[in-house]
């Protein structure tokens, strides 16, 4: 895939926050940016879906960074490595390995004794994967593409993460799932990624 450089005046400049970790030096705008990362989960995607592997092979701190460092390697000097510093969402930093460890160990003891249908398993992985935040940046992206490869897994169809939605209302739904999912109502993210 070819990277159009050529970008109009609107692109908003990345501020020097924005710019700690980044490859490539030579972008300035948020566009250029957006762009690259693009481009590089296209990659991830296709290493991720180059193999099939079953869901224990899936629900492992490795694979969770691998895949991270798969989707950016060729944006950020970080990817696939655990935050360290604190957000405004997720565990603190220094609970990270902790809060994924478990979340991995319910992941596995989910699959194995069939507690939830293979959609319910997979979101409860994504959204709790989200909510421990183990990367600076990328955590939703991530979160729906370890999700699409464990439902996989798990023998069922990709989701299809609201295609079926309208387009302006598919953003809106999606973080209020999201937000219905935080007060333990998993079932409208559920609904939302197979419509």
């Amino acid at each position: 895939m070819a990277l159009n450089w050529e970008f109009t005046g609107g692109s908003t400049e990345l501020d020097e926050d924005e710019k700690l970790g980044l490859r490539a030096g030579w972008i300035t705008r948020r566009a250029q940016l957006d762009e690259l990362e693009h481009h590089n989960i296209e990659l991830g995607k296709q290493w991720a879906f180059a193999r099939t592997r079953k869901p224990g092979a899936l629900l492992t701190e490795a694979f969770v960074k691998r895949l991270h460092k798969a989707m950016y390697d060729e944006v950020w000097n970080w990817a696939g490595e655990f935050r360290r510093t604190e957000k405004n969402i997720g565990v603190d930093p220094v609970r990270i390995a902790t809060d994924l460890r478990q979340l991995l160990d319910d992941a596995r003891f989910w699959v194995e004794h069939a507690t939830y249908l293979p959609d319910e398993i997979t979101i409860r992985v994504k959204h709790r994967l989200v909510c421990v935040h183990c990367f600076s940046n990328g955590n939703g992206r991530h979160s729906r593409l370890f999700a699409d490869l464990l439902v996989k897994s798990l023998g069922q169809p990709l989701f299809t993460w609201g295609a079926r939605t309208d387009p302006p209302d598919v953003r809106d739904r999606y973080f209020k799932a999201l937000r219905q999912a935080d007060r333990g109502e998993i079932q409208p993210l559920i609904d939302f990624v197979r419509s």
